[in-house]
């Protein structure tokens, strides 16, 4: 098994995304929630990720409901502070792209106060005494008051033991680089920008990780579904993706499939063998998607695809 940075908590190469559990894009049931938990912890994932964002805290009640009857100990549980669930006592709220959340906003909040209650509130809905890592969620417009009032919070929780690791989950790299370089974090959670399309994270960030015993877990690995199935799903970084991005998605697509490769499974083995990247994180809304998921992250791809992507000019010459 793999660990988080410099702290006690392991973790296994795939871990699950649960923006899905929230009803991400649509609808999902308590019962199609449970079962997708179900069969990831009998297909030996045993990290799952969640946040009060998601659902606006449904996603977390469902994560807790479905892990219940599992052994705690077993299982490795992040959630995030940044944001607080606000129910709504009149009026409609603004759900977004969460179809199941209730009638609650969910707002910034980076002080030390709002995150204690983002904490407690998280726990109550997971059902559990402690979280194994704590992110703190896009703090993009908040990171000197997340160094200078959130993160000393965290620091102290995980001296306490209510936390394992602690962290920062963002989809851009400038935060993320002053929390390696100044702060003492375990761990950070980047979506989106180490990608068959988008290596960023590899310019500056994943070498001060390297150094300062930092991990990674790298999510958005199909950089919002073009990466996954761009025939379905042309959307890139929750946006319809522009001409280029497609045309470079084919020209990659065509080169996995002279080498017998799919192109999700290229997507995938691609971050994962990054040594900065501890877990890549897979989201699904079912067990069929958990399975292909799976299947993907099993597919041994030949060093020479990535040599011709190289070569190709469609990934960096020095990515992994």
């Amino acid at each position: 098994m793999t660990r988080l940075g410099r702290s006690c908590v392991d973790v296994g190469p795939i871990s699950l995304g649960t923006a899905a559990l929230g009803g991400l894009y649509d609808s999902v049931s308590d019962a199609a929630a449970c079962r997708l938990v179900d069969a990831a912890v009998e297909l030996g994932i045993r990290y799952f990720d969640t946040a009060p964002q998601y659902g606006h805290g449904v996603a977390e009640l469902r994560l807790g409901a479905a892990l219940h009857g599992h052994e705690r100990d077993s299982l490795v549980i992040s959630t995030k502070v940044g944001r607080l669930v606000v129910p709504r006592v009149t009026g409609e709220a603004d759900r977004g792209i969460f179809a199941d959340a209730p009638n609650a906003d969910v707002v910034f909040a980076f002080d030390r106060d709002s995150t204690l209650r983002s904490i407690e509130a998280s726990l109550y809905r997971l059902g559990t005494d402690h979280v194994d890592v704590l992110f703190i969620h896009d703090p993009d417009d908040f990171a000197d008051q997340a160094i200078d009032e959130t993160y000393p919070v965290l620091h102290r929780l995980r001296d306490e033991g209510v936390v394992g690791a602690i962290g920062v989950g963002m989809n851009q790299l400038e935060v993320p680089i002053r929390f390696v370089r100044g702060t003492d974090i375990d761990v950070v959670l980047l979506a989106g920008r180490y990608t068959l399309l988008d290596q960023s994270g590899a310019d500056e960030l994943f070498p001060v990780a390297l150094d300062g015993g930092v991990s990674i877990v790298a999510g958005g690995v199909f950089n919002s579904g073009i990466l996954a199935d761009p025939d379905t799903c042309a959307m890139y970084d929750y946006q319809p993706a522009d001409p280029e991005i497609v045309r470079r998605v084919g020209d990659i697509s065509a080169v996995c499939h002279r080498h017998g490769v799919s192109l999700p499974a290229a997507a995938l083995a691609f971050v994962a063998r990054h040594p900065a990247v501890t877990s890549v994180l897979l989201g699904a809304r079912s067990v069929e998607e958990l399975h292909e998921n799976l299947a993907h992250a099993q597919v041994a791809v030949p060093e020479d695809l990535w040599i011709e992507l190289a070569e190709e000019g469609l990934v960096r010459s020095d990515a992994g």
